[in-house]
């Protein structure tokens, strides 16, 4: 699948070729504390299938809790998280924040890793009230 995608500014841009059948969920306390919520949402792809089309992203590096290191590819200007990938070999795959993806409301995670670390009333939000808008 063709997608496109953009950091909240539109100053970070890319166009990719993903599987939609490799979309995530994690519930690791990197991806909470990074994202300032309680999972993250990740589109995995090879390193070859993105191209960049604005300006460059900028690098973060962080030790993981299973001690690897991962970078951490976000806008410098808002902020957005927009790109992961390991090093090494683990360097030629690369996942993609879903919020950063034009076409998300077509990708449908079909797993979740991490899940020892989930928020305990996560299963739960399906039974909250809820509105379309505020």
């Amino acid at each position: 699948m063709r997608i496109t995608g953009r950091c909240h500014c539109s100053q970070v841009s890319y166009e990719a070729e993903i599987d939609p059948e490799r979309v995530s969920i994690c519930h690791c306390t990197d991806c909470q504390s990074l994202t300032g919520s309680p999972f993250r949402v990740t589109a995995l792809t090879g390193r070859d299938q993105i191209r960049q089309t604005g300006a460059p992203p900028k690098l973060y590096e962080k030790r993981g809790d299973n001690g690897a290191i991962r970078l951490q590819y976000f806008c410098p200007n808002c902020g957005s998280p927009l790109f992961a990938t390991g090093q090494g070999a683990a360097f030629e795959t690369w996942g993609i924040r879903w919020g950063s993806i034009d076409q998300r409301a077509e990708l449908t995670p079909s797993r979740q890793k991490w899940t020892r670390s989930a928020a305990p009333w996560i299963g739960e939000i399906g039974d909250l009230p809820g509105s379309q808008g505020e």
